[in-house]
């Protein structure tokens, strides 16, 4: 899911406030730059690549830059979900010396940190090509960035999974687990019954995954099945289930994967494989930003 123009704004102007210790965004707060850099000093910084990469959160740097400097004027050289090479140079901002300066580490965070995650998304994408199943992402993001985190995953070829608690039911081992003595497959119906949203159910063995199918899940959740015979078996007793149920029932892979074994995952015939390590273990890309004086 893309985020909003103002959330987008918000999440900027949250890490300009904390790296400027302040809430009114002050740049003579930049202690190093009021001292060094004289005003009304303007320049010009390039973003550039120092690894390869997918771009991702282009538009978190241009705000950076332009919140504090609404003279500067950017021009970006890629758009995210655009692969880029070492020496790349992906935005060029022109503005206040002082205004670039205290906007650097700010847009480069945003930067590298989606272009990482848009990176790793797109390996596991490629990794999988061909076989049908689709990357999704999960709610392992980090705290206040989810919606710019899974826009980046969007970038790098990936499938949102839900945003949140309040758009998707998603039962798993511990609801069960407090949902007893009501059954598997009751827990899954009344769930169904109660409201209109997709119901996703994590199933432990093939017993728990037909349940769900009969319980009018709408995706099982295979989770912590390693690749092979037993995750086959599982898919195929999903699928003759929804047949027996005329429903249409996807399949969906967790826990456990990693690069090395998501094409095995996939090739078990299961329709989504989701990561949690798409945005919690993502290495940042590797970006600089070098500077130049224009007056």
């Amino acid at each position: 899911m893309e985020p909003s123009t103002a959330s987008l704004r918000e999440c900027v102007r949250r890490a300009l406030a904390e790296d400027l210790g302040n809430e009114a965004l002050s740049v003579d707060a930049d202690v190093t730059s009021r001292l060094s850099v004289p005003a009304g000093c303007r320049g010009r910084a390039r973003l550039m690549a120092k690894s390869t990469g997918v771009l991702a959160g282009l538009a978190c740097a241009i705000e950076s830059f332009q919140v504090l400097d609404p003279t500067a004027r950017c021009q970006a050289y890629g758009v995210d979900g655009k692969r880029f090479a070492h020496g790349d140079v992906v935005l060029v901002v022109e503005g206040d010396m002082r205004a670039l300066l205290a906007a650097e580490r700010t847009a480069l965070n945003f930067v590298q940190r989606l272009s990482g995650i848009a990176t790793a998304t797109r390996a596991y994408v490629d990794a999988v090509a061909g076989t049908g199943a689709k990357i999704l992402d999960t709610r392992k993001t980090t705290p206040g960035l989810r919606r710019l985190e899974k826009a980046a995953v969007l970038a790098g070829g990936g499938v949102n999974h839900r945003i949140g608690l309040f758009d998707q039911v998603l039962l798993k081992e511990n609801h069960f687990g407090f949902a007893k003595p009501v059954s598997y497959e009751e827990t899954v119906r009344r769930c169904v019954q109660a409201q209109s949203l997709p119901v996703v159910a994590e199933a432990r063995n093939e017993d728990e995954a037909t349940a769900a199918v009969r319980g009018g899940a709408a995706v099982v959740l295979l989770d912590n099945f390693a690749p092979g015979a037993p995750l086959r078996a599982a898919v195929a007793a999903v699928r003759a289930a929804a047949v027996a149920a005329k429903r249409t029932v996807m399949t969906e892979a967790s826990g456990g994967v990693q690069l090395s074994t998501v094409r095995a995952f996939a090739e078990c015939g299961v329709d989504r494989i989701s990561i949690g390590a798409l945005t919690h273990s993502a290495p940042a890309a590797d970006l600089s930003m070098l500077v130049e004086g224009v007056s």
